[in-house]
C-alpha cells in the first residue's frame, strides 16, 4: 500500500519537476519568466493519477470469479502467501 502512495504522490510531482527544471533552463538562456502555475501544475499532476487509477482498472487481472486462498502457516512454522485459485466453472442452470 505505501509503494502506491508513492507512486501516486511521483505522480503528482512529475508536472512541478518538468516546470522547475524548464524554468531553470528559460531563465539561463534569458527568458524572463512570469509566476509560476500552482495550480495549473497541480491540476496536470491530478490528470496524471487520474490515467493511472484508469490504467490500473484496465490492466490489472480479473479475479471476481476466482477462489481466494488465504496464508497459511506450514508445519516449519513458514507463512505462504495468499492467492487467487481458478474456481470450478458454475454449471448452467437446468430449464424447466
Amino acid at each position: 500500500m505505501p509503494r502506491i502512495v508513492l507512486l501516486r504522490l511521483l505522480l503528482i510531482a512529475v508536472p512541478f519537476v518538468v516546470w522547475f527544471i524548464w524554468r531553470a533552463w528559460a531563465r539561463r538562456t534569458g527568458r524572463e519568466m512570469g509566476a509560476t502555475p500552482y495550480a495549473w501544475l497541480f491540476a496536470a499532476g491530478a490528470v496524471l493519477v487520474g490515467l493511472s487509477l484508469v490504467g490500473t482498472v484496465v490492466f490489472h487481472p480479473d479475479n471476481r470469479h476466482d477462489h481466494y486462498v488465504p496464508g497459511e502457516v506450514t508445519a516449519d512454522g513458514k507463512v505462504t502467501k495468499g492467492r487467487f485459485e481458478k474456481a470450478a466453472p458454475i454449471p448452467a442452470s437446468k430449464a424447466p
